[in-house]
């Protein structure tokens, strides 16, 4: 069996670190364009994690020898549970933190659909929505929160990170 989506996510795993980095430099940059920079480089970062994470689930459909290419979403990949007659702990952990409106991930693929957004109103953030998902919809965002938005990302990619090596462990026995 091949293993490249766990490849594909390994190396869209990379891309956010880079673009973290980016960000990080971005921020400390005292040009022209340095709004520009951060407002870019958040939408890219939120990219390549929603990204990975497309390519986690279509790897976790590899695992169980599933079409990987039939895999775009978790109701995608349930679909193919449910076919197949197989329970899965990666499918109901990945569920369950989609479904939990204040959960990292829910949150981060919330802030990447805002990315299709625009907004000239000004929120703040809450339990369920994430100041990353109100920054990148709106035009003109308040750059006082960069810093937040940074923070955020960061957290974001250690969870995510954990999340597939306990994932990937348990597979591994499977």
């Amino acid at each position: 069996m091949s293993d490249l989506y766990l490849a594909r996510t390994n190396q869209k795993l990379h891309f956010v670190r880079l673009h973290l980095e980016a960000l990080e430099r971005a921020h400390q940059s005292t040009g022209w364009s340095q709004h520009a920079e951060v407002e870019s480089y958040n939408e890219s970062v939120l990219f390549h994690l929603a990204s990975a994470y497309g390519a986690f689930l279509r790897e976790i459909a590899e695992k169980y020898r599933f079409s990987p290419a039939a895999v775009n979403t978790i109701a995608d990949l349930e679909a193919q549970f449910e076919a197949s007659g197989q329970e899965s702990p990666e499918r109901t952990e990945l569920h369950n933190l989609e479904a939990n409106e204040s959960s990292w991930l829910h949150k981060m693929l919330a802030a990447y659909d805002a990315c299709w957004l625009a907004s000239d109103e000004r929120k703040a953030a809450s339990d369920t929505v994430s100041v990353s998902e109100i920054h990148v919809m709106q035009i003109n965002p308040d750059h006082a929160e960069d810093s937040d938005i940074l923070a955020e990302y960061r957290r974001w990619f250690g969870e995510f990170q954990s999340l597939v090596e306990r994932l990937r462990a348990g597979m591994q026995e499977w």
